[in-house]
């Protein structure tokens, strides 16, 4: 899927920073951009609806993006992209209350085509009322053994300004905690490798190393440590307290065979692994299949799991356990089941020359996240469960994307 050339940018998993939350939605297996070389990207439009629901979250939004060759070397993009942000999840229900905000993202980038070397740079912008994110990332692809093999390089940097919200006690508006400021800085260098092995078969091989550097901690989130002093419960919130650096590495394999009936199957394998102590492993499955003329049918299956970092856990024993402690749920032990289904329809618009095809397009996915060791705590002291004992934690969540595409 073309549409935005990224991942919907949702923050479906908690109230995260954004930078995060996209790492964590790469170890599900969700960000992925191949690499193309000696062929500049056609002209086109899209304008799209996403729609993420579940865990308490409902985030959703338009995102519009406009791609135009200027001469036969250069190509432009633009990128607008809103998410529209309602939370009341279980993090927000033990240690805050329901919120509402609004994530506005621009982005643009250049491509330039010199023989068989493509160069790209480009710049995001993504703001929301307690988080500043900018991105600049830049890469060089070249084809090369007579087209059949195409290797990329990138280098993207990152700057974060975080902040916290605190509701104003006369107004009841939620503003920006004047003592709290804090920054994270991000780096992340890839390689890609792209082989038609016949005519059949193409091979994608990527690797990926990221280090973080700064507040990487979730300024909402909390710790609990077990406290019999607290009636019911039995523990007490504390701030989380995060190592000021991460270093990641991803390595991903994905085979696309092109079958004899017009149809494509792919399969991906990916690795992950960080210094926190987290090593993921993420199996896709892909199949597409034109039908009727004008339709293009597609499915997939993802599973994904990974285990906990090593300063996490679900109840401390005591507070100032340890030098290093949290409870995200990004960080916990868990598996997760992502099943997909989509349908493309082209179309050909009346009376209008200047478009050269169109197309409808939607896509459904079902994700189901089961916790190993991250616990409801809403229900310490109920129904007979104390703290450390409650139901493990299951997220359930839709993601929903409605586009249509001109070429022109």
């Amino acid at each position: 899927m073309q549409l935005i050339e990224s991942v919907i940018r949702v923050r479906a998993l908690s109230r995260a920073p954004l930078g995060r939350c996209l790492k964590v939605l790469a170890a599900l297996g969700v960000v992925g951009t191949p690499a193309i070389a000696g062929v500049l990207p056609e002209d086109r439009a899209d304008a799209m609806y996403h729609n993420y629901s579940g865990g308490g979250i409902t985030i959703q939004g338009p995102s519009v993006l406009v791609r135009k060759k200027i001469g036969d070397n250069f190509s432009l993009s633009a990128n607008y992209y809103e998410d529209m942000i309602s939370s009341a999840s279980i993090d927000v229900k033990l240690s805050a209350s329901p919120y509402k905000e609004k994530r506005k993202q621009e982005s643009f980038s250049v491509d330039y085509l010199h023989g068989k070397s493509t160069y790209t740079a480009g710049y995001i912008h993504s703001s929301e009322p307690d988080y500043k994110s900018d991105t600049a990332y830049y890469s060089v692809s070249q084809d090369m053994f007579g087209d059949l093999t195409t290797v990329s390089l990138s280098f993207r940097r990152g700057w974060d300004n975080v902040y916290r919200d605190i509701k104003d006690p006369f107004t009841g508006r939620l503003e920006n905690d004047p003592t709290f400021h804090q920054r994270a800085d991000h780096r992340g260098y890839s390689l890609a490798l792209s082989q038609i092995l016949t005519r059949n078969a193409i091979l994608n091989l990527n690797y990926e190393a990221i280090t973080d550097q700064g507040y990487l901690a979730n300024p909402y989130r909390k710790i609990r440590y077990f406290d019999p002093t607290v009636p019911g419960k039995a523990f007490t919130l504390a701030d989380q307290i995060y190592p000021g650096t991460r270093t990641s590495n991803a390595a991903s394999g994905t085979l696309k065979y092109f079958l004899p009936y017009r149809a494509a199957v792919s399969g991906q394998y990916r690795y992950f692994r960080d210094t926190w102590g987290i090593v993921g492993h993420t199996v896709e499955l892909d199949y597409t299949q034109p039908a009727f003329g004008h339709w293009i049918f597609d499915g997939s299956v993802r599973f994904y799991r990974q285990n906990a970092a090593t300063f996490y856990s679900d109840l401390f024993p005591r507070a100032n356990y340890s030098n290093f402690m949290a409870r995200d749920r990004e960080l916990a032990a868990f598996h997760s089941l992502t099943l997909g289904l989509g349908a493309s329809y082209e179309f050909h618009v009346p009376r209008a020359p200047w478009i050269n095809k169109s197309s409808l397009n939607i896509h459904y996915s079902r994700m189901i996240i089961d916790y190993s060791n991250f616990r409801n705590a809403l229900y310490a002291g109920q129904d007979g469960f104390s703290a450390g004992n409650e139901p493990l934690y299951q997220l359930n969540a839709g993601i929903l994307q409605a586009f249509v595409s001109i070429w022109f």
